[in-house]
């Protein structure tokens, strides 16, 4: 299968296997007014098999998102057919406002002006506690 280049945009490169739809989901690429390519399960060298997004038109992503989805994502910017910026995203140190608390007891609940904040307690494991009442964050707390 062959997806043609784009001139401007954005690519999403390195996405585990099967996490490309969650990525589209949580971006809201649906919602865009340009195209959005969503390649799964392409060939990769390193990993084997990967997903890969490409978004024709330059948008603006929420980097702690998709360093909560899938570390290890790589961003690649495009500009007349060239990457001219290349970043690998990481785990983020804290999360604001993306993910919801699922504690019914939380304060967040209570409180409905305070920020949802999750920060990093684990790295290798890749857990996030909310700040307030140290509830786990997962995939399914992505509002």
């Amino acid at each position: 299968m062959i997806v043609g280049q784009i001139k401007e945009g954005i690519v999403l490169d390195h996405i585990k296997a099967g996490r490309g739809m969650k990525l589209y989901d949580v971006l809201k690429l649906g919602e865009l007014d340009c195209s959005v390519a969503v390649i799964v399960n392409a060939e990769s060298e390193k990993m084997g098999k990967k997903d890969i997004i490409k978004i024709s038109g330059l948008i603006d992503i929420d980097f702690n998102i998709l360093g909560f989805v899938d570390p290890g994502v790589t961003v690649n910017i495009i500009k007349d057919s060239k990457v001219v910026k290349r970043e690998k995203i990481a785990l983020p140190e804290k999360i604001t406002g993306l993910l919801k608390c699922k504690n019914p007891r939380c304060i967040t609940t209570v409180e409905q002006e305070l920020q949802h904040v999750f920060k990093l307690c684990d790295e290798d494991n890749k857990v996030y506690r909310c700040i307030y009442c140290e509830t786990k964050a997962d995939l399914e707390s992505i509002e």
